[in-house]
């Protein structure tokens, strides 16, 4: 199995993208979301553990959307982040493989669409935050995953051509046979920057 930055074999962040676009534009509940400022890249699993971290959502500003907090006396920005022709993206979508890649089909959509949710209805930066000591998955992990559940079967009833997803059937393993390489955008983590 062969990791590359490249753009030569299957391109794991485009495709997620594409996606994530069907997804957005299908679904109005999803239809805050601009993917064109959604950074999309991938990082290693850290053991070959199936459990785990699949995805993460990084939001690229603070509570409202804010490019500044103040904590104690000390105040931060975060490091920001531009497309090639120069668009800030506000968040980072990043999948940990080989890990995400070895879920059942369903769980990987499901799995998308949980980090999806995570963005903040504004669109501002910031997280979808829920009322309550656990802002990010309201009190209900439980019902959190549930709803996105339902966001994949009604996208799925919506008919989005198959060849956009069906490469989601295959694990790791798979892809890379089928494409001698798995490729795709990897970015660093945004640093927290003291002013």
């Amino acid at each position: 199995m062969t990791w590359h930055a490249a753009q030569t074999g299957f391109d794991f962040t485009a495709a997620i993208r594409r996606v994530c676009d069907d997804l957005t534009s299908r679904l109005p509940e999803l239809a805050h979301i601009d993917v064109a400022r959604v950074a999309i890249a991938w990082s290693r699993a850290r053991n070959g553990r199936a459990h785990g971290l699949q995805a993460s959502l990084t939001p690229l500003r603070f509570a409202g959307g804010e490019l500044q907090s103040l904590r104690g006396r000390r105040r931060w920005t975060l490091q920001r982040l531009f497309d090639p022709a120069g668009a800030e993206y506000l968040y980072i979508l990043r999948f940990y493989l080989p890990r995400f890649l070895q879920q059942p089909l369903a769980e990987k959509l499901c799995t998308i669409v949980h980090e999806l949710w995570h963005i903040g209805p504004a669109f501002d930066g910031d997280l979808r935050r829920f009322a309550g000591r656990c802002y990010a998955h309201s009190r209900s992990e439980r019902d959190y995953d549930d709803l996105c559940r339902a966001l994949v079967e009604k996208w799925l009833r919506l008919a989005p051509p198959a060849e956009l997803y069906d490469w989601l059937a295959d694990d790791f393993a798979a892809l890379c046979r089928r494409h001698q390489r798995v490729t795709g955008q990897v970015i660093p983590a945004p640093k927290l920057i003291r002013l």
